[in-house]
């Protein structure tokens, strides 16, 4: 399978092929690598990649708040990647402007540390929503649209599977 992914603004083509149970082979803008992935909770991925000194970098990823966007979690950071934005037309429109449901999902596993919204509250497009606590760090979950607060799934102290749909905006 081939398809491109867009990671801080660059634009990468990315070709997976399974090589064995568990394992994938993976090419990165022409660069072959194997990749070792398993499931985490009920949505994520947990991703190790072998480096050069028997070291091993791993990549948790889990669905985004948008279709065709995944949150990747390395070393205490979360960052959006789109899969397909092109083919999406992700690029073309802002989020402020977005139609329909959107879902903000946990990114990883964690506890919930405060909710900052209400059913029914009016929130801005990159507004925090939610702050979760994973890995030792406080993660903070953001609208990914101007819109209303339809539902609020889950209450501070709760723990939560990678991909838990925490709150929808509407």
């Amino acid at each position: 399978m081939t398809f491109e992914i867009e990671l801080n603004g660059r634009t990468r083509s990315v070709a997976v092929e399974r090589a064995g149970e568990g394992r994938f082979r993976v090419i990165v803008d022409g660069t072959p690598m194997t990749v070792d992935a398993r499931r985490v909770g009920e949505f994520g991925i947990s991703l190790l990649f072998p480096g050069d000194s028997h070291a091993v970098s791993a990549i948790d990823l889990a669905p985004g708040s948008s279709p065709g966007e995944l949150l990747a979690h390395l070393a205490g950071r979360t960052v959006p990647i789109v899969v397909n934005g092109r083919r999406t037309s992700r690029g073309g429109g802002d989020a402020g402007s977005a139609h329909g449901e959107h879902k903000v999902a946990a990114p990883m596993p964690g506890r919930v540390v405060r909710v900052l919204v209400a059913r029914g509250d009016e929130v801005a497009a990159r507004q925090p929503v939610v702050v979760v606590e994973a890995m030792k760090m406080e993660n903070e979950l953001r609208s990914p649209k101007a819109g209303r607060v339809k539902e609020v799934e889950v209450a501070a102290g709760a723990s939560v599977e990678a991909g838990r749909v925490l709150v929808v905006i509407e």
